[in-house]
């Protein structure tokens, strides 16, 4: 028997000893990747939860059955870390959504593509646009760019994240097999989508919207005699001749009892009641003015004479502008105005969502060849809320939503936004920023795209370290003699501890 006391002994426990330990760490690490695969904790300690999906977002990803590939077009150089973090939040919650016995895939994922390096499989994705994120399911894409994830401030800085629910929607969205459609109108000389011409063609408007899942067809109300029952919204762009009787009755019709939704581009040169609109824009209470935007100020018109607006009231049609100081540009423009004897109390809601400066006004004489005047005077109506006040308006959003036998629900009615001119989103001005933001947000308003998640905005957290040259100093000498001589303290007390 060997003596327990002997050297050989001792070196066996000594060997067993390590192997145990050895052991028992490979044990502690294995059972440790193995919760954090199968049973993850996650905690949020940032002070905004900015890293956390609200339990809105949580239900509708865990209920997703369709899988959804997101495609974030920024280099690893780009600082967007909100955004990046929404991306690993969103992936992360859908990775259960996986179970081949009942064929459920709703998986989320995502991939980081830098369209300027990586030429070649951007080119297989039909991805062109850096700094966007492009949401694939089936043949169902839709893009979004990464400023439209941000509320911006006066001076232009990210002031507050509205990603999650902005991404939300897109997912929702794009996942949805039905499509929405937009009906552009046509046989009254409109501006068409088929059409690339530069200052006559919405080819550009069609591209963006079909980028963003919404199906676009043209329909001519003098040949067809209803408007399909799949028409999520109508637009018409600068109508130039009168519509029929029958032909106004049909959108009435479509507004009204169908809670359609329309939107108007109505460039001067022809009166409501020429266009043949008046009885529907009057149900609407929306004025149409029979003049032309005279402005005398130089910094509202640009060198081709372009009008500029930047006066807007927060809207979701206007939010973008209003939260990043974008302006808009467009050649002739009429004034458009909410009807100031318009019927209260059935649910009409009509407001102006952007103005002219105070040195601008409304030429009602255009026809008779007189020659404008110069200075503010004339056409001048007052919009409540506007600054400033003494302005006219050009844009008009008007909304009827019925109440139900007083109950605390309401119902879903027609909405109507009128633009006071003709060439807004042509070719030639819809690369204009302001341009395609005021329209895309009139579309996803009329056709509530966005309206459906009450996820609120999250405010950006800065942190600034401002250090003098002395401070600076001193972390430098930490450095490069404090924490090599810690290290080396701690190594003379374990060899004194050991020998002794």
């Amino acid at each position: 028997m060997a003596d327990p006391n002997s050297f050989r002994t001792a070196r066996w426990l000594r060997t067993f000893h390590l192997v145990l330990q050895g052991t028992l760490l490979l044990t502690f690490l294995a059972g440790l990747n193995y919760l954090a695969r199968d049973h993850p904790v996650r905690i949020d300690l940032t002070q905004h939860h900015s890293y956390s999906l609200s339990a809105e977002t949580l239900s509708y990803l865990h209920h997703l059955d369709r899988p959804v590939r997101i495609v974030a077009t920024f280099t690893d150089t780009t600082e967007n870390p909100e955004v990046r973090g929404l991306l690993r939040e969103i992936a992360t919650a859908t990775e259960g959504n996986y179970d081949p016995s009942r064929g459920l895939d709703g998986r989320i994922t995502v991939e980081y593509l830098d369209v300027y390096q990586n030429r070649r499989r951007a080119e297989d994705l039909g991805i062109g646009q850096p700094n966007a994120l492009v949401l694939f399911c089936g043949d169902r894409p839709r893009t979004i760019l990464v400023d439209e994830l941000y509320r911006f401030n006066k001076q232009k800085e990210r002031e507050r994240f509205q990603g999650e629910q902005i991404l939300t929607s897109a997912i929702l969205d794009v996942s949805n097999p039905v499509r929405e459609k937009i009906y552009f109108l046509a046989g009254h000389g409109e501006l068409s989508p088929d059409q690339v011409d530069a200052k006559t063609g919405l080819s550009a408007v069609r591209e963006q919207l079909k980028a963003r899942h919404f199906d676009v067809e043209v329909i001519d109300l003098s040949v067809t005699r209803k408007i399909p029952a799949d028409a999520s919204l109508l637009v018409d762009v600068s109508p130039q001749t009168r519509f029929t009787s029958a032909e106004q009755e049909r959108l009435r019709q479509y507004l009204g009892a169908n809670a359609g939704r329309l939107i108007l581009f109505l460039a001067p040169g022809l009166s409501a009641i020429s266009l043949g609109l008046d009885d529907l824009l009057l149900d609407w209470g929306v004025l149409v003015d029979d003049d032309v935007i005279c402005d005398t100020g130089q910094e509202n018109l640009t060198e081709d004479n372009d009008l500029l607006l930047r006066a807007f009231l927060p809207h979701p049609i206007t939010q973008t502008l209003f939260d990043q100081g974008l302006s808009l540009r467009f050649g002739f423009a009429r004034s458009v105005r909410p009807d100031p004897g318009r019927t209260t109390g059935s649910g009409l809601t009509t407001v102006a969502l952007a103005a002219t400066s105070k040195t601008a006004w409304g030429e009602t004489g255009y026809r008779l060849g007189r020659p404008p005047r110069s200075g503010n005077a004339g056409n001048i109506h007052p919009l409540p809320g506007m600054s400033p006040p003494d302005t006219l308006s050009v844009i008009v959003a008007s909304e009827r939503v019925g109440v139900r036998d007083k109950l605390p629900f309401s119902v879903r009615g027609g909405r109507l936004v009128v633009f006071g001119t003709g060439d807004l989103i042509a070719n030639t001005r819809l690369a204009l920023v302001g341009n395609w933001n005021v329209f895309l947000g009139a579309v996803n308003w009329s056709v509530d795209r966005d309206s459906l998640l009450n996820i609120p905005a999250r405010p950006i957290e800065r942190f600034q370290l401002s250090l003098s040259a002395g401070n600076l100093l001193n972390l430098r000498y930490t450095l490069l003699l404090a924490l090599p001589a810690a290290a080396a303290l701690l190594g003379l007390i374990v060899y004194w501890t050991r020998r002794s």
